[in-house]
């Protein structure tokens, strides 16, 4: 259903009769809604008439609102998000662990059926959605212990970024009406995502399925709930069933280093006849369009990139996440583990800010000085790699920032 916006006019009139009747019922007036800041009351109303203008009863949004708070260490979690400062090595070493791999095989055996059922209904291998249930809940086990209702109107009522959460409080109310949220003990992250793989009330409203049938969208306690769930989202943000996602290779000792990283413009062929080498000698896929990147430069691992990895970064923007995830599935489909290499040192925080403020001063765009080897940073260091005749491989090093 559509939400109804009212010309301002016509709120005033309901407005001002509202009052006019509260003070001839000698009754206090509802006070005005507000979209977020202010008064907490205020918001709350704006809040509810949203929810009953898309079809909520009033009753189950009274008591979704109920005891509702605002926490503080929610808008400090908001305030201060963690970022990868890990290389991919490190970070890939201690997700894609020996104990995960074998909780995942384990799981794709017992759950066999579900994992089947989610790759005949929606394309999606198990092994993809095992990699992200591991990495975002260790198999459900660590699913946060904010309160998700208090955690929403919190992120709402701020006025940093409402119109990302103020949705998802109206689709978490309207999970209360389903019977799939209880709003005083239901809790998850920080942000309000829920569930084994950490999805947000819109998203298991649109995409969830009752794996077990029992009537129910119960992506906390079910893991076929939260399998399925998570395969039917996967599936929007545009999987294509039977292709890769990632395919680890040797690389000859001298390649076009500027054309690596995730950029267009080749095909998994283009590289393997520059003699691009695929590990495990599978190059069915060579005409799919696909990137050649290096997580730690071209004397570390490098991985072939096919579209399907596009859905990994829908998931998470985090070169570095995004990255280890897709390894962590190939591992669970069979794939051995990655050849480390011998990767250049890289730099240290302050030095790494050092490196991004002296691209800056150059006229690169890196975004924030933040010390992270982003998307944006890494492009800068190609472009002066390229400038200064060094392997443009995009990869941070001490002999970088000494050139520059």
């Amino acid at each position: 259903m559509q939400s109804r916006i009212l010309p301002i006019g016509a709120l005033l009139a309901l407005f001002l009769s509202g009052t006019a009747l509260a003070q001839q019922n000698n009754t206090p007036a509802e006070p005005t809604p507000v979209a977020c800041g202010g008064d907490f009351s205020a918001f709350l109303q704006g809040v509810k008439s949203e929810a009953v203008g898309k079809g909520v009863s009033a009753d189950v949004v009274d008591r979704a609102l109920a005891g509702a708070s605002l926490d503080q260490k929610v808008l400090s979690r908001d305030r201060a998000q963690g970022v990868f400062r890990q290389t991919f090595l490190e970070f890939s070493k201690r997700t894609v662990s020996q104990s995960r791999l074998d909780i995942g095989r384990k799981k794709l055996q017992e759950l066999s059926d579900v994992f089947q059922r989610a790759e005949h209904e929606f394309g999606v291998p198990g092994p993809v959605i095992a990699a992200f249930w591991a990495m975002e809940t260790d198999f459900g086990a660590v699913q946060g212990d904010f309160n998700t209702r208090n955690a929403l109107v919190t992120l709402a009522h701020d006025c940093r970024r409402p119109e990302l959460f103020r949705p998802q409080l109206i689709a978490a109310i309207e999970m209360v009406q389903h019977g799939d949220l209880d709003p005083a003990t239901t809790t998850g992250a920080w942000a309000g995502e829920i569930g084994q793989v950490q999805m947000l009330p819109k998203d298991i409203i649109a995409f969830g399925i009752d794996g077990d049938r029992d009537g129910h969208v119960n992506v906390k306690q079910s893991a076929a709930d939260a399998i399925l769930t998570a395969a039917k989202f996967i599936q929007h943000l545009g999987f294509t069933k039977g292709q890769p996602w990632i395919q680890e290779v040797a690389l000859p000792e001298n390649l076009p280093w500027e054309k690596t990283g995730l950029q267009p413009g080749m095909t998994a062929g283009d590289w393997f006849a520059l003699g691009v080498r695929p590990r495990d000698g599978d190059t069915r896929f060579a005409n799919l369009a696909s990137s050649l990147v290096l997580p730690q430069g071209r004397k570390g691992p490098a991985f072939i990139t096919y579209p399907n990895f596009d859905v990994y970064l829908e998931w998470n923007q985090s070169f570095i996440y995004t990255t280890s995830a897709a390894y962590f599935a190939t591992r669970l489909a069979g794939a051995p583990p990655y050849e480390k290499g011998q990767p250049e040192q890289g730099l240290d925080d302050s030095s790494m800010k050092a490196l991004q403020t002296r691209l800056a001063e150059l006229g690169h765009d890196v975004g924030k000085i933040d010390g992270i080897l982003g998307y944006g940073t890494r492009t800068a260091i190609q472009k002066e790699q390229l400038r200064l005749g060094m392997p443009a491989d995009g990869w941070a090093t001490p002999a970088l920032l000494g050139a520059l």
